[in-house]
Parts: C-alpha cells; structure tokens; sequence
C-alpha cells in the first residue's frame, strides 16, 4: 500500500494493535506495545470475524452467526467476505495505521488495510518468521502481507534476513529486540547469591529446558551445592519434571510454573546467573530474542545460552556471560560450572550485562524505536 499518511496537529495518532490472544503471561510486550506507545491505541485480540476488545466483549456481536453462515463457502470466498466486514469495522473507527503482532496477524489483516487504506505494520515475533508449516500455509499470503505493508519489525538480525527471505524487502523492516523496564529488573548481586541457576521460559522445543537439566546434572555431580530454579509452563514441564527425577536431582531443582514479571524479578535477584539453552526446533521454530535473556542481564546476572537467533546480539561472550553451540550440554555445563566456583566471575559479568542493556534494551528505547519507525513510514 505505502500510501502517506500525515500526523494530524495536537492530536495523537489513531493506531488498532491486534493481537491472537489477550493476556499470555509471557506475551508481556504486546501489552507493553498497547500501554506505552504515544499514540491513541484500540487492541483488538482473536481473528477475523472473531476479534473482541481489551474488556473481553466482542468486536461484532454478530460474528458468530456469520462464521456459521459461511462455514460452507469455499475458503478463499470465505476470506474475502471476511476482509470485507473487517475493513468495514477497521474504516469506522477512524483508524490511521493498524499494528499487526506477529506475521500470522498481519497476513489476514493485509487484506482489509488495502481495501480502506488504512496503513499496517506487522511485528515479528519468533515462530512466525520460522516455523516450517506455519510458512507453509501462508506462503501466498506472507506475500500479498509484503505488498501491502508500509512496515515490518524483527527483533533480531537473524530475523531480519529470514524475513527478507520470505519476501519483504530491505527498506521495509526495522529492527527492535523487545525491551524490559529497568527499574523492575535491577538489584542482583551474583556474588552474595549461592551457586543457584535460575531458568524462565515455556517448556517448549526451541527453549530445550531438557537440556539444561542435562547440563546442570553433569554439576550438580561434583557440587551438590548447586541449585536449578525453572519457571515457565509448556507441552514439555511434565516431561522435564521426569527427567530431573530420573537423574536424581531432587530437591536441588525447582518447578514455580507461570509467575508474575515482578515474581520473575525477584528469582533474578535472588540467582547467580541465568542459563537457557536455545534451538532450532524439528520444525524449524527459532527464538527471535528472548525477553527473558534481556530481563537476566538488566537485572545483572550473567546468562549462559546458545549462539542461536538473537541471543547473540544481547549476550556478549566472555563479557557479559557465556555462549555454546546448540546441543553443546558439555559446553554449557563448563560455563555453569565456572560461574558456581567464582562469585567474583559472575559479579564482574553480571555488571558489565546491566550496563549494556542500560543502553540498549530498555522497554522506553524499544517504544522510541517503533514509535519513530510508524512516524517516519506515515509520512514518506
């Protein structure tokens, strides 16, 4: 579409940010995206004809009997008539520009942007830039997205490249790993804090937690001292669960299940350092860059993970924490293994990690840098 829209004087931009679903515990900055942006935000959650408000009432009350209705058409029909009544709703409410939380989003939003003009910008999160059949089913779409987009956000420059592959071009996309907020993830004091290692992430795939549970094994061998707090739930926690009994970890590994941002926080602070142990799923699913990776090193704890996706850009090796390759458990248990002998280690990386994510990774950088990518793109 690429079409210019100009900031109307003393009044806010009008930007609808849609979302797949409301309050995902580990969706923290979509919210954050809703919250702290400068403009005037609408969200809208769900898909389609069955998209409902921040208060859980439905956008079209009627969108229940039109999915009924036209169930039996035929799927690209169905499409149509949908992009249709969604550009009617998306025209009424004045909108200037539509901010679609990840490409799946994006792609069955495009439509409607095009027929009403209104401009969309479509933000990569992680399994939809990668996820070998989620690019399967919305190859054409992904597509038409491109066309029409004014603008496309990664959080990482893997994902940068990934997506251009897909099909957006260099020009369209800017990159903004998501930020954290600093004064909520700060205090740790690595050195005072026994040799406990704190983990947080859904239990899936890509995150391989079975893997760090084998990495904190080979430790907890030669120092029972050493301890594994893992939070997060996902397909994968009761098979975690099984594992760290049949490696006889008992008590020296905890399972907290979902918590808070401010519970989360307080294990940060309480840790030596942080370890997660990233990778390239069967199916292809890749991080972009963890947010918990950030939230680790602005809290000022040194991580230990994989040179995979964004990590990289955040972790700098040897200064403010450790990297291995993917599937390196040895690797990555010499690294835990260092940071659980040498308090001072893990203090002099920790301090150099909140430091560098002062710089770079605060959630007010990363609302700046969308904001200016919106702005800029609405006036070409």
């Amino acid at each position: 579409m690429k079409s210019s829209r100009f900031r109307r004087p003393n009044k806010p931009l009008k930007v609808v940010v849609v979302a797949p679903v409301q309050g995902v515990s580990s969706e923290t900055f979509i919210r954050a995206h809703i919250e702290r942006l400068p403009f005037q935000t609408i969200a809208w959650y769900g898909m389609q004809t069955d998209l409902t408000d921040s208060n859980g009432h439905r956008i079209w009350w009627w969108g229940w009997w039109f999915r009924a209705a036209t169930r039996r058409l035929a799927p690209k029909m169905n499409a149509a008539v949908s992009a249709f009544f969604l550009a009617w709703h998306l025209k009424s409410t004045k909108a200037d520009a539509v901010l679609a939380e990840y490409g799946t989003t994006g792609a069955w939003l495009a439509p409607a942007c095009a027929r009403v003009n209104v401009p969309l910008f479509v933000h990569f999160h992680g399994y939809d830039a990668w996820r070998a059949d989620v690019l399967e089913a919305h190859r054409s779409s992904y597509r038409r997205m491109f066309e029409i987009a004014d603008g496309i956000i990664v959080v990482s420059e893997p994902m940068r490249d990934q997506v251009i592959s897909l099909g957006a071009t260099p020009d369209q996309i800017s990159s903004s790993p998501c930020g954290v907020k600093p004064e909520l993830f700060a205090g740790a004091q690595p050195a005072r804090q026994p040799p406990r290692f704190l983990a947080v992430g859904r239990f899936v795939e890509k995150k391989a937690p079975y893997l760090t549970l084998l990495a904190f094994a080979k430790i907890y061998e030669s120092n029972p001292a050493v301890t594994l707090t893992m939070i997060g739930t996902g397909p994968l926690l009761g098979s975690c669960k099984r594992l760290s009994a049949a490696l006889g970890l008992g008590q020296a590994v905890s399972f907290l299940g979902n918590q808070t941002p401010e519970r989360v926080a307080h294990e940060m602070q309480d840790a030596r350092a942080f370890v997660q142990h990233s990778l390239m799923a069967e199916n292809g699913d890749c991080e972009g860059t963890p947010v918990a990776v950030i939230e680790a090193q602005m809290t000022g704890l040194p991580v230990v993970s994989t040179r995979h996706a964004g990590i990289p850009q955040v972790v700098l090796e040897n200064e403010t924490g450790f990297l291995v390759e993917e599937g390196d458990i040895q690797g990555m248990a010499e690294a835990m293994q260092r940071l659980a002998e040498s308090p001072e280690l893990a203090a002099r990386l920790g301090e150099a990690a909140r430091l560098r994510a002062l710089h770079y990774f605060t959630l007010d950088r990363h609302i700046r840098d969308l904001t200016r990518m919106i702005e800029t793109k609405l006036m070409q």
